[in-house]
């Protein structure tokens, strides 16, 4: 299923099975861009079961003149606050060649709207504190940043460690 734009020749559509190979391609771009291509583990095997077998997240692809340029992962997540999902959004990337032209406002609006489909509250995503383009863009188009929050993750042997002390 394609959906088109308000910009010519850009369509937005979900990732397909035969796309893993592309989501891996823009995820190491991604990694890359953000200087973290050493961290990159995932393979076209983990992102095929990941997404097509076990639906844990889904993807988006960007096409504009019909060459695929950028993609966004994300998946549901839960408020207890608020007692209503949201949809998280993992990654965005837009290739560098076609930065600028609105691509990826267009995706942030296709996410907005599937989060509004599916009665989500909010559309969440981190940005790193370095990415001063893209959190100028961010604001722009009126997300805040949350202040008072820090983030803290448990991988690698922390979370062994941690997980071994459960019964």
């Amino acid at each position: 299923m394609r959906y088109t734009t308000d910009i010519q020749n850009f369509k937005i559509r979900f990732a397909e099975k035969n796309d893993v190979s592309l989501i891996l391609k823009f995820i190491k771009e991604l990694a890359d861009y953000e200087k973290l291509l050493d961290q990159v583990v995932a393979t076209e095997d983990v992102l095929y079961k990941s997404l097509f077998i076990k639906k844990e997240a889904e993807v988006i692809i960007g096409e504009y003149e019909q060459e695929e340029i950028g993609f966004a992962l994300f998946f549901q997540n839960f408020s207890t606050f608020i007692g209503k999902s949201g949809l998280y959004l993992e990654d965005l990337y837009i290739k560098p060649e076609v930065r600028g032209e609105g691509l990826g406002k267009e995706m942030l609006s296709f996410l907005a709207k599937i989060a509004k489909d599916r009665n989500c509250e909010r559309l969440e995503w981190w940005c790193l504190d370095w990415n001063k383009s893209s959190i100028h863009f961010y604001k722009s188009i009126g997300a805040e940043p949350m202040e008072n929050w820090t983030v803290y993750r448990l991988s690698g042997d922390d979370l062994n460690n941690l997980a071994k002390n459960s019964k």
